[in-house]
C-alpha cells in the first residue's frame, strides 16, 4: 500500500511539474571569449568620434569586429560598439577599459590599448603582448 502510495504521490508531482512553464526565467548570457595580441598607441580622435588621451583607459578592436558588430552601419560614429566596456587580461592582471577606436592594423581578436591601459598588463618596452584575453561586460 505505501509503495502504491508512493508511485501515486511521484506521478501526480511529475505530471504537474511537466505542465509549468519556465516563462520569466532567463538563461545567463554566454560569455565569448576572445584571444589575441595586444599593443598600444597614441589615441587622439577615433572612430567613434571620441576624443581621447593617452591617460584614457580605452581600447581600439580590429576593423574585422568593429566593422561587423551588430547594428554597425556606414557611420563608425554611431556604432553600437563604441563604449562598450571590456575585460582584458593578461599575466593574472585585469582592467577594464571602453571601446572608442578602430584598429585597421589589427587582426582577428587583436586590441590596440591606450598607453594607460597597456601599462597595468605589461611593461610598454615589449611592445606587443601575445594570449591577451577579453571579453564584453
Amino acid at each position: 500500500m505505501f509503495f502504491k502510495l508512493s508511485q501515486i504521490t511521484t506521478f501526480v508531482a511529475a505530471t504537474a511539474m511537466a505542465g509549468m512553464t519556465m516563462s520569466g526565467v532567463q538563461a545567463a548570457p554566454l560569455v565569448r571569449r576572445n584571444t589575441g595580441d595586444a599593443t598600444f598607441y597614441t589615441p587622439g580622435l577615433g572612430a567613434c568620434g571620441i576624443n581621447n588621451t593617452p591617460a584614457d583607459m580605452i581600447a581600439a578592436v580590429s576593423a574585422s569586429v568593429f566593422d561587423t558588430f551588430p547594428g554597425a552601419g556606414p557611420n563608425p560614429n554611431t556604432n553600437p560598439i563604441c563604449g562598450r566596456r571590456i575585460n582584458v587580461s593578461f599575466g593574472g592582471k585585469t582592467i577594464q577599459v571602453a571601446v572608442t577606436d578602430r584598429c585597421p592594423g589589427c587582426v582577428g581578436q587583436d586590441l590596440d590599448l591606450s598607453p594607460a591601459a597597456f601599462n597595468q598588463l605589461a611593461d610598454p618596452s615589449v611592445g606587443r603582448i601575445h594570449g591577451v584575453q577579453w571579453n564584453f561586460v
